[in-house]
């Protein structure tokens, strides 16, 4: 008999366990710890998103790359682009999550591209969306 069953993180079992800090560093303490695996997550997420390739040392493919087009021509060729590259890298260093749906929107008229990640862990009830404008 088949069920849907749902794994839950062992540290998301104990609450005095910190398992990541929360983004932006701007907290009292420097450092504000999150104690879910689902923050911990979400804001690893939004670091790839930030980061650069090249920026991280020992991981040099590392990274969303979104700022780099920050200043390109907004065409339909560059978003499909970067919308395959951003889904080929959650693949490769995101295994958990599962993606609901990656959009890459233009607005010309405003010179902005915003990306919408719509996502899910799995094995988990767990869905969230990150929204970038830039």
């Amino acid at each position: 008999m088949a069920f849907n069953q749902q794994q839950i993180n062992p540290l998301d079992l104990n609450p005095n366990v910190a398992v990541g800090i929360n983004l932006p560093l701007n907290g009292p303490a420097v450092f504000v710890s999150n104690y879910t695996t689902y923050d911990a997550l979400k804001t690893d997420l939004i670091n790839f998103f930030l980061t650069n390739p090249g920026e991280r040392p020992m991981n040099p493919t590392f990274g969303g790359g979104l700022k780099s087009f920050i200043f390109s021509q907004i065409e339909e060729e560059n978003t499909n682009g970067l919308k395959e590259n951003i889904e080929f890298k959650l693949q490769r260093y995101f295994p958990q999550v599962g993606v609901s749906s990656l959009e890459v929107l233009q607005d010309s008229d405003n010179n902005t591209l915003i990306v919408e990640l719509k996502y899910f862990i799995l094995n988990s009830n767990i869905q969230d969306t990150i929204t970038f404008e830039f």
